[in-house]
């Protein structure tokens, strides 16, 4: 049986000291006035900064020129750095997210929730724009509390209880050589996730499928299956229509990058979407990545 936590959202201060701006209804807030080295060092802003992000999901910051290590120094404030990223990463434990429209596998233009293939998907991020074309090159954040919310309710019964499979050998792998693709595999195993998971901290429910999602472990149920052709239909049908949830534009902002703009996003509750409009322009993005904790 699900235990939800209960949440109080905190009232927001009288006295706040960040200037913020809501961008969408569902999700999105631009913040004014602020910079990431300050927020680093004082634990009352930064604070403040935390409670927004819960409630906002992905906020953006605009004219922030800091270093990759000040980058890397404010991303810590919310926990450790995933380490050990199939993609392109360096030593200071950013990925660096540096192409154009020919760059091989355009695995970041579908609807994805970082690192869901591990045991432990990530808790957040921060990316930093290093260079952007002069047109195109947006980013999409998707509500995914919203889009399990707004579920009819005969859908939210039926998928309360399932788990999906997990894994980025379909996207990260499938262009690389056999041998290759089986030792990521091996290197990085598939995972196993509620289909709705709740947040840490919120207690919200989460729809919890996106691109790296293959399949539902627990479907072949009596209940659902009477015969073996029954699966095929019926849960593949299901899947696809719940990653379309994120296709809505209703639980979406929209981010178009300049040079020094920061996003940080909750990955627990949220998809994004890189569009990959700019060829044959060059787009420079470095990401640090949060570490999170199990689902439930």
């Amino acid at each position: 049986m699900r235990t939800a936590v209960k949440f109080e959202e905190p009232a927001q201060a009288v006295n706040s000291r960040i200037r913020m701006k809501q961008l969408t209804r569902h999700i999105g807030a631009e913040l004014f006035d602020v910079q990431i080295p300050d927020i680093t060092r004082d634990e009352k802003l930064f604070a403040e900064l935390k409670t927004l992000l819960l409630k906002h999901k992905v906020l953006f910051l605009r004219d922030q020129d800091i270093t990759r290590s000040q980058h890397v120094e404010f991303a810590k404030k919310f926990g450790s750095l995933e380490e050990g990223h199939p993609n392109t990463d360096d030593d200071s434990g950013v990925v660096l997210l540096y192409k154009d429209n020919s760059s091989e596998g355009h695995y970041e233009n579908s609807f994805h929730s970082d690192t869901s293939w591990r045991e432990c998907p990530s808790m957040g991020s921060v990316l930093r724009c290093v260079e952007t074309p002069e047109v195109g090159g947006d980013t999409i954040w998707v509500n995914m509390v919203e889009a399990y919310r707004e579920l009819p309710d005969h859908v939210k019964e039926n998928v309360r209880y399932l788990r999906a499979r997990h894994g980025f050998e379909a996207v990260f792998g499938a262009s690389k050589p056999l041998e290759v693709r089986h030792e990521l595999k091996e290197r990085f195993p598939d995972a196993e996730h509620p289909v709705v998971r709740t947040h840490p901290e919120t207690g919200e429910e989460i729809l919890y499928v996106n691109v790296f999602s293959t399949h539902f472990t627990n479907f072949h149920t009596p209940s659902r299956v009477r015969y073996g052709a029954d699966y095929s239909p019926s849960a593949s049908n299901l899947l696809d229509y719940l990653k379309s949830r994120a296709l809505i534009p209703e639980y979406q902002v929209r981010w178009t990058w300049t040079k020094n703009s920061v996003a940080i996003w909750d990955n627990r509750s949220t998809q994004h979407y890189a569009v990959q409009d700019y060829w044959p322009a060059v787009r420079k993005m470095e990401r640090a990545t949060i570490a999170g904790d199990r689902t439930f």
